[in-house]
């Protein structure tokens, strides 16, 4: 049986650089496995990064 600790190590997750507030954050897979979604952790601003097809193997990125 997993404890909490080893299940957060495996969520996926990006790396983004919050250029709204000069911060950095992760933003993690959906339930469904359909995008990777998240907030900016000052202002709240919400991001969505689908996934699909064509994309990259990038794990970190910048949102203005």
């Amino acid at each position: 049986m997993e404890n909490n600790d080893e299940k957060k190590k495996e969520r996926k997750f990006l790396g983004v650089m919050f250029h709204c507030c000069n911060t950095y954050g992760r933003i993690y897979k959906n339930k469904e496995g359909t995008a990777y979604v998240g907030n900016c952790p000052k202002c709240m601003k919400s991001i969505r990064v689908n996934i699909g097809e064509g994309g990259t193997n990038a794990r970190f990125f910048n949102a203005y």
